[in-house]
């Protein structure tokens, strides 16, 4: 919220000389500025509210916030970047031991990068394979971080797979915990990494792999494309990921999951082997 509020440039005048050609000033160079759609929108329903809260009050007559256009999102398909089963090998080969757990727990657990960064060893239950969601981490101004609930209430677990639960068993074994709370990955002072620690991690691995172009978050792109080809339905990816609804999940990720005309095209060719197979046995078993 205060970074949108310090984005917009007319908070110095009353709220009752703001009219709609300002909020459609300031999307526009917003998005002039090469800020994602997504980006936008978030920041100007973050401000919007203030209008709505004062138009209820009564403070203004007419909220000017309300039509303005918003720039449109690109297609989901469009949008996003899934790495290939390959990059990600060639990431985890070329991560240092102490970041390379970090990439697994975000492509193979679906994990954002503030989620990651706060895993602390009290989250595991590598008997059970289990890892539990509590917190994420955030960078606040001064560069020090602040430890916040998941985004959008999304506590989960994770149900780890062999591979991973091996990774985070060696993790702790090579390079243990930090601070006082058992932090997985070490930041300053104690604390866990924050977004530009991560950040600097990620791109000194993509380097060092040869691979350019990917976001750290395109792992997790990566984890819900596995479980979609896997045949896991919405609820399942939507739990998995920590989305707040299937709404959500469909909205991101429906282009992954087969069409009405892939499945009908899959039942068909079902229904017609096994006609085919009970067409053979009668032909089979059939008296003379």
């Amino acid at each position: 919220m205060s970074l949108a509020v310090r984005s917009a440039p007319f908070t110095d005048r009353p709220i009752g000389r703001i009219v709609r050609s300002d909020l459609e000033s300031w999307v526009k160079h917003m998005d002039s500025s090469g800020l994602a759609p997504g980006t936008v929108k978030t920041r100007f329903n973050n401000v919007r509210t203030v209008f709505r809260a004062a138009l209820a009050d009564r403070v203004i007559g007419t909220d000017p916030s309300e039509g303005v256009r918003l720039p449109r999102r690109r297609r989901g398909e469009m949008a996003m970047s899934i790495p290939t089963p390959e990059q990600v090998g060639s990431l985890l080969g070329a991560a240092d031991e102490r970041f390379r757990t970090f990439i697994g727990l975000c492509a193979f657990a679906g994990l954002r990068l503030g989620e990651a960064a706060a895993v602390q060893v009290a989250d595991l239950d590598l008997v059970r394979k289990e890892l539990r969601v509590r917190r994420q981490v955030q960078r606040v101004n001064g560069g020090s971080v602040e430890i916040r609930r998941p985004k959008y209430g999304s506590e989960r677990v994770i149900y780890l797979a062999e591979g991973l639960t091996e990774m985070l068993d060696r993790h702790l074994e090579l390079c243990g915990t930090h601070g006082s709370q058992g932090w997985l990955f070490a930041g300053a002072g104690g604390d866990p990494p924050h977004q530009n620690s991560v950040g600097y991690w990620w791109r000194k691995t993509q380097s060092d792999a040869g691979i350019g172009g990917l976001k750290l978050h395109d792992l997790r792109h990566f984890y819900a494309s596995g479980l979609i080809a896997s045949g896991c339905d919405v609820v399942t990816v939507q739990r998995s990921l920590g989305h707040a609804s299937a709404t959500t999940t469909l909205n991101t990720y429906a282009h992954l999951w087969p069409s009405a005309e892939d499945r009908t095209r899959k039942a068909a060719d079902s229904i017609l082997s096994m006609t085919e197979a009970a067409a053979s046995w009668k032909a089979t078993h059939s008296p003379d």
